[in-house]
């Protein structure tokens, strides 16, 4: 059964930064945009206050999820106990992507590990907190973090990320601008 609940409470922020995945859900205004989620991992997410959470965002080879939110802003994270008690979180709202330039992208680059490919952060007030069963979500266990992206990261010169940004993230698949040009 589901539940909605006031505020990420200190419990459920443990909860949620202890999982080894989540997933981040976008949609375009158009009737017509494809929407996306996209997995994330890592040492990437943090909750910032009952109602505030911030993920770095990474370079990629998309920036779906920042077009969407420059465009409406609205965005879904969700959390999965792939390993324990099953249950699932989601997080509703709206997110912010916070650029290089913005006078918060420095105070938040220092809220996690450093890494040459991070493009923004997405930063979301939180309206609608619920947690489900999660009985359908299979059990599995976690290896280790894949350290492929971080790698091509550390082999890039900031100006050929630059480059990869503006060729590869400049823009959705709908045509919408995602990453500012740098």
């Amino acid at each position: 059964m589901s539940k909605v609940v006031p505020e990420i409470s200190p419990e459920l922020a443990e909860w949620i930064t202890k999982q080894r995945i989540f997933f981040v859900a976008t949609c375009p205004l158009s009737a017509t945009g494809h929407p996306n989620c996209s997995p994330k991992g890592g040492d990437s997410f943090r909750v910032l206050g009952p109602r505030q959470v911030v993920y770095q965002d990474l370079t990629g080879s998309g920036a779906e999820t920042l077009a969407h939110v420059r465009e409406n802003g609205r965005i879904v994270l969700m959390f999965c106990a792939f390993e324990g008690a099953p249950q699932i979180v989601r997080l509703h709202g709206r997110g912010e992507a916070v650029t290089p330039g913005h006078q918060e992208f420095d105070p938040l680059t220092r809220l996690f590990p450093p890494s040459a490919g991070v493009r923004s952060f997405i930063r979301v007030e939180v309206d609608r907190i619920s947690e489900s069963c999660g009985f359908g979500v299979p059990l599995m266990d976690f290896r280790e973090d894949r350290t492929v992206l971080n790698e091509w990261f550390d082999r890039k010169t900031p100006e050929a990320l630059s480059e990869y940004r503006a060729r590869k993230n400049a823009l959705s698949i709908d045509g919408l601008p995602a990453c500012p040009l740098s």
